[in-house]
């Protein structure tokens, strides 16, 4: 998985038009195994965008005939590539809804995550807030209702009048759709000021000693270290609601802590979500069929490594068996 520093670069490369291919060849390669060559272009959520990479990475060890292109651009973008048959498949971080299944959307779930809400680690009272940790009641407050304004009203004793500064994503994205289903309602329901994408976000907030924002899990942990990346810190969701982060609660300081809290359902769905791969209509390409076929076997090891959760095998199975559905 790329690191964090380098999402900026990744972020101007994709602005520019261009995409990731597995493997950097400009042509297929010799058919591999099995005979399957061709090409697979996939666009959309950031959230999935640095798991298949890497998913595209090794299966391209074994198909050396099949070149991969990966662009990100939100879930909104996937999801309309993929009904367009724009690009083949489309990354999306959100549940499907009617409309686009009525349109002929297919999908598999492959893999799990969650979004986190963040602040910047110079907040002059980041140390009080970390330890209180803010309600789903407060974060609506920030981002749906704007009757939660400075900082300082969630401290007692705070002398600071300090406001907050919320920022959102601008971009149609998975990652925003299910922070607002968090907070019941949906994206146009957040205000704040908009950025675009995940690294931007989280750029934003890194740049903004009173910013508050939210993000896809791997674009606030470093992959190497697993800790939160330089700048940002994770609010604690103080579930309960006693003001407390509680033991049960806490599970933020590394990665992790926090993959296993999703796994195990303490750390709450939403904001932990499914991901999922989309085309128009079940794949007729043998190499994308191959491909998703992969991921949901072989390409599952690499999963936790990605820092990512694995689904459960029976959903697996499942989605294997939707795969192969009519063949």
């Amino acid at each position: 998985m790329l690191k964090f520093r380098i999402w900026n670069v990744v972020k101007g490369c994709l602005a520019a038009g261009l995409v990731i291919t597995a493997g950097c060849s400009k042509k297929p390669d010799a058919a591999g195994p099995g005979g399957i060559s061709g090409k697979i272009t996939i666009s959309g959520a950031w959230a999935l965008y640095p798991m298949v990479v890497k998913w595209a990475d090794e299966f391209k060890k074994t198909h050396p005939g099949v070149v991969i292109d990966i662009s990100a651009g939100g879930a909104g973008k996937g999801m309309a590539d993929a009904l367009s048959k724009t690009a083949d498949l489309g990354m999306v971080s959100r549940a499907i809804n009617p409309v686009e299944l009525a349109r002929g959307a297919w999908h598999v779930s492959v893999v799990k995550d969650a979004v986190v809400p963040t602040i910047n680690s110079a907040n002059p009272l980041a140390n009080a807030i970390l330890k209180r940790g803010l309600t789903r009641d407060e974060f609506a407050a920030i981002w749906v209702k704007n009757s939660l304004l400075r900082w300082d009203s969630l401290v007692a004793g705070s002398t600071q009048e300090l406001p907050i500064h919320a920022y959102t994503r601008s971009d149609a994205c998975g990652a925003a759709e299910t922070w607002a289903l968090y907070l019941g309602g949906n994206q146009q329901d957040l205000k704040a000021v908009g950025v675009y994408g995940d690294p931007g976000l989280a750029e934003a907030v890194r740049k903004d000693p009173l910013g508050i924002g939210y993000n896809n899990i791997n674009f606030v942990y470093d992959s190497k270290t697993k800790l939160p990346v330089e700048g940002l810190k994770i609010i604690p969701l103080d579930i309960n609601g006693n003001r407390l982060v509680d033991q049960e609660e806490s599970f933020y300081a590394n990665l992790d802590d926090l993959i296993k809290a999703i796994g195990d359902g303490r750390y709450p769905s939403p904001p932990a979500r499914d991901l999922h791969l989309v085309s128009c209509g079940r794949p007729e390409s043998p190499a994308v069929r191959e491909f998703l076929r992969w991921i949901l076997s072989d390409g599952q090891k690499s999963v936790l490594d990605a820092g990512y959760i694995g689904l459960p095998r029976e959903q697996l199975d499942e989605q294997m068996k939707k795969l192969d559905a009519g063949q």
